[in-house]
């Protein structure tokens, strides 16, 4: 079996070769918006590198009347926050290097999550970047819905997730939003 290192190593690699064969796959997840879980207030993420572009969905969201935010990381040790945030508003790098809405923008706590990731699975398991920041920031915001933005082709059989890892409630690709159904799985 191989280590988180070098699942992370090859997830990457696929990812990267995912979004170089296949540049319409946002707006084709962005066309599954209304699918997504109820939510006043959502939190999307500024993509970098080859993750999945969330720039359709936010205007999707938006044009649909959610109220949008960005993760900010204030310390790279702690849980992130978010500020209120609307496509083609001003953003900074944050302390993670992050592009995150200006600092006097205001403070809001998101009741749905999107969340980047390199790998989900059927039952919720989600393969992070490996810094941990959404693992802490999905503990302190224990009722907001998770759900992961990706590639279709990012979804494996089985992860193996350790104490802290938090289930996602559901992942949006370009082929769908698909809820997870596996009861009692969530903590």
């Amino acid at each position: 079996m191989a280590s988180k290192h070098e699942l992370r190593a090859s997830m990457r690699a696929l990812r990267k070769r995912l979004a170089e064969v296949d540049n319409e796959a946002a707006e084709r997840a962005a066309g599954h918006a209304e699918a997504l879980p109820a939510g006043d207030t959502v939190a999307l993420y500024r993509a970098m590198g080859s993750e999945l572009d969330a720039d359709a969905l936010a205007n999707s969201l938006h044009q649909s009347g959610r109220r949008l935010c960005l993760p900010v990381v204030i310390e790279r040790d702690a849980a992130m926050i978010f500020r209120a945030w609307a496509p083609g508003e001003p953003l900074e790098l944050d302390a993670a290097g992050c592009p995150a809405p200006l600092p006097l923008t205001e403070v809001v706590t998101p009741d749905l999550i999107l969340t980047p990731l390199l790998a989900f699975d059927a039952y919720g398991g989600r393969l992070g970047q490996g810094g941990g920041y959404y693992d802490r920031t999905f503990a302190v915001l224990p009722d907001a819905v998770r759900v992961g933005f990706a590639y279709a082709g990012q979804e494996v059989e089985r992860l193996t997730l350790e104490p802290h890892d938090m289930r996602l409630h559901g992942v949006l690709t370009e082929t769908g939003y698909r809820a997870v159904h596996e009861i009692g799985i969530f903590r």
